[in-house]
Order: C-alpha cells, then structure tokens, then sequence
C-alpha cells in the first residue's frame, strides 16, 4: 500500500476520487496526493481516528495542511506505546516516488483521548467532515459499541461497509433518515480495493465540494 500503488490501482479501476485515511495519523497524505495530482485522479487527505471509546471515525479535510494539523492535535491526544515493529509492522512514512523518508516512532493502533462525542465538532474546526465509519460492522462501530447514533454528535453523514443493510439499519436507527449513507471499501490491502459502483453527484469534482456535499444534511 505505497502512494503510488494506491493512486495507479484506484486510476486503473476507475476512480474519479479517493480517501487515504490511515489509522490515526495523515502523514502519507501529501505523497498520495502529488501522485493523484500527477494521474488526474483526486486524493483527499484524511484519518481514520480510533476514538476514546474504541469508535472508528472517518476524518476528511479540505486541504493538506488542515489534515495535518488535524494529525498534530490527534498525536497530541494519544497514548503513546512505542512500535514493536517486528510485532505490529514498520509505520512507513513516504514520499510520492515510494521512498521511505521518516517513521512513525510510537504505535498508531491504540485509541485517542478523543470521544465520538466531541469528533465531528473537533473536525469541523479544522474545516473538515467527521462521520462514524463502517456503522454496521460488530465492532469498532459506533453502533456495536453505544448502540445508537446520539443526535448531540452532530454528525451529518455515516458510512456503511455492506450498502445491503442501509434500509434494515434506517428502520432500527431513524436518525440514519437525515444523513448522507456512504458506502467506502475501507481497503487495509490493494485487493480490498472495489470497482467504483458507489457515487454521488456534484456539480464539480473538487475537495471542497466532496466536503461540503458530506457536510450537508439530508432533508
């Protein structure tokens, strides 16, 4: 999962746009993105926060810098265990030529110190869009943990991992009715990656825009 087989593998299947969200941190960002830039393929920078309560969330952001200033504030609110790289795996961090240039000292798995509570207005600070990821999967979801989807969150969107459960967990969770339902691969390898079957209009593809569109809540 280098920067550029990440960006050739979404161009090759016929991506318009894609996410990188690591595990708490966006340090690969910047790379991907110049490799999206280079193959005309959109690459938004962002985090996947494993929160205080063990919630997986989905963190997007207008801009590189607003990303990794989000990623100073998440270093500075987590656990710090160092690496054991012959355990858990080396923390590359890249550039857009697939060379490793840095690594990240301390383990990126343990949750933050920052609750689902707070997450979307957090992120909203930054400029960016917060929503909790894969809701219906049986953990590190917001449902398979609190068991709702409590409306002082704040959240605008929410993203399924099997788009087959929207409407069971609409029924059961109606606040569901008033948000942008997604459906992402959440791709940890190349061969995760799926055809490009899930889509939203926008007038023009940009950042922004996606944001925005995440942003809005469903009338």
């Amino acid at each position: 999962m280098t920067p550029n087989n990440i960006a050739n593998m979404a161009k090759l299947l016929g991506f318009d746009v894609i996410a990188l969200t690591d595990h708490n941190s966006s340090l690969n960002c910047e790379a991907t993105m110049k490799v999206g830039r280079n193959i005309g393929l959109l690459v938004i920078p962002g985090m996947e926060l494993t929160t205080s309560e063990d919630i997986h969330a989905v963190c997007l952001f207008p801009s590189l810098e607003k990303a990794l200033a989000w990623n100073d504030y998440v270093d500075s609110n987590r656990i710090k265990i160092r690496n054991k790289a012959e355990i858990y795996g080396r923390q590359a961090i890249m550039n857009e030529n697939d060379e490793e240039i840095g690594e990240v000292e301390h383990l990126l798995l343990p949750s933050s110190n920052i609750s689902i509570m707070n997450a979307h207005k957090l992120v909203d600070e930054f400029g960016g869009v917060c929503y909790p990821a894969h809701i219906d999967r049986d953990s590190l979801s917001i449902l398979s943990v609190l068991g709702e989807i409590d409306e002082s969150c704040g959240f605008t969107a929410a993203e399924l991992a099997d788009s087959g459960r929207k409407d069971e967990l609409i029924k059961h969770h109606p606040i569901l009715n008033g948000m942008n339902i997604i459906t992402n691969s959440d791709a940890h390898y190349l061969e995760n990656m799926r055809d490009p079957e899930n889509y939203f209009e926008i007038d023009e593809l940009s950042i922004e825009n996606v944001i925005n569109y995440l942003k809005m809540a469903q009338a």
